[in-house]
């Protein structure tokens, strides 16, 4: 492992962020980052911040097309590059005229590199002037929903969206965080990056997707954040080891099944987690009823890149399978046309860069739109039942709501992943696996 106290990563950032200047970056200047998770990936954007500049986090795993499409749009006018699997190719994305620096232990031809830059650089002095209604950030969408848009927050949304958190939970303070979901994603950018800045936490950083299980275990966060495959993957590594039948049986035993329980939380790396989130994508309440049984308590939340994943998280002691939990104090939340499900915050984004026209669609007055239909019950938790434009009609003139019938399917131990389709067809049919 390599290590970085809170001193040193302090002196790395205020040394890169007098780097970015003496270059002449400043005040509105985008800067990119491409890598993958990283200690320096942290250290660079809030160096960018530091320096007046504007960060525009990029997925590692993004094409060179899309990438050169991304920067000329985002007019940036540096990037950062780090750890990718193929650098060499990306490299065509990259625009000539673009500044390049690379990360430290992951070397990148042709780029200044960041050691030479801090070592022969003194540190910013001070504490910076920011304008907290200034943009601090251009994070685009992944582009699953069509062209990715320019989500454009500012540092007041991002502060508020942290603030809003740890007010919902104050016991967390100085925790352990494993970060191996992609950074410039809005929700580990917030839980990990903000989450440990604002608590003084630790980070640790995966090595690879093959090292995944090793230094999860090694890690044992006290917070962790992973998304629905990921859960599903836990499982089948436990359910190898030990088929279905023989954990049911050593979990009907009660001393034996709290030795079982505390066996493979600590194999997990979980032992010691006292949050555990999942969000980004809808999960089978089936898993999460299973991981409860482990003693493992999963706390989906929901949220969007265009809101700083501020909108609604389930509570510890408060979990309400198949809802995505009770919206933020902060947040208000209504359903509009089709039970569409609309917050506002003032984590809520200025709008999608340079589109006007698609941000206006965005919004219904103060209430962003969210696409995604729902119901509130009447102690406030809200359940997704599907995307709007999910609907479908068949050829005999009859509308399908896709979600409700994939719920209930995947209620089945032998479905992990379900899709209702069929339209213009006389029936809909569900693909399964």
């Amino acid at each position: 492992y390599q290590k970085f106290t809170w001193q040193q990563a302090g002196s790395q950032v205020r040394r890169m962020a007098a780097a970015l200047q003496a270059m002449g970056l400043g005040k509105n200047d985008k800067v990119a980052i491409l890598s993958k998770n990283c200690a320096h990936w942290i250290l660079a954007d809030l160096a960018i911040s530091m320096a007046g500049c504007i960060s525009v986090p990029l997925y590692p795993n993004i094409t060179a097309d899309l990438l050169r499409g991304i920067i000329v749009h985002s007019e940036s006018k540096a990037v950062f590059l780090g750890k990718l699997d193929n650098a060499e190719e990306l490299r065509q994305g990259i625009p000539d005229e673009l500044i390049r620096i690379s990360f430290p232990f992951y070397p990148n031809t042709d780029c200044l590199n960041w050691d030479e830059l801090t070592s022969r650089t003194e540190g910013m002095k001070g504490k910076p002037d920011i304008d907290l209604k200034a943009l601090t950030c251009i994070v685009y969408t992944s582009g699953t929903t069509g062209h990715p848009k320019g989500v454009m927050h500012t540092f007041h949304a991002v502060g508020f969206a942290v603030d809003s958190f740890l007010q919902t939970f104050p016991d967390i303070q100085e925790e352990i965080f494993f970060s191996y979901l992609p950074l410039c994603h809005v929700a580990e950018r917030m839980l990990v990056e903000c989450g440990a800045v604002f608590t003084g936490s630790a980070v640790y950083f995966v090595e690879s997707m093959d090292t995944f299980a090793k230094n999860l275990a090694d890690t044992r966060p006290t917070v962790f954040l992973a998304v629905p495959r990921i859960w599903e993957k836990l499982q089948e590594g436990i359910l190898k080891k030990m088929p279905q039948p023989k954990l049911d049986r050593l979990l009907s035993v009660p001393i034996i099944s709290l030795l079982i329980k505390r066996a493979i939380q600590k194999k997990l790396g979980l032992a010691k987690a006292g949050h555990i989130f999942t969000g980004a994508s809808p999960i089978n309440p089936a898993l999460l009823h299973w991981f409860a049984r482990l003693g493992i308590h999963i706390q989906e939340a929901y949220g969007m890149t265009e809101n700083v994943a501020l909108s609604h998280v389930n509570r510890k002691g408060a979990i309400r399978i198949g809802t995505v939990g009770q919206a933020y104090k902060s947040v208000e939340v209504r359903l509009g046309k089709n039970n569409e499900v609309q917050v506002k915050s003032e984590a809520t984004m200025l709008g999608y860069y340079k589109e006007p026209a698609i941000t206006a669609e965005c919004f219904e007055g103060d209430f962003l739109r969210t696409g995604d239909e729902g119901l509130i019950d009447a102690d406030g938790f809200l359940t997704i039942t599907g995307r709007i434009k999910d609907q479908f009609k068949t050829s005999k003139g009859k509308y399908i709501v896709p979600a409700p019938i994939e719920g209930k399917l995947l209620q089945s131990s032998l479905l992990a992943q379900v899709c209702v389709v069929g339209s213009g067809m006389p029936h809909a049919i569900a693909l399964g696996t």
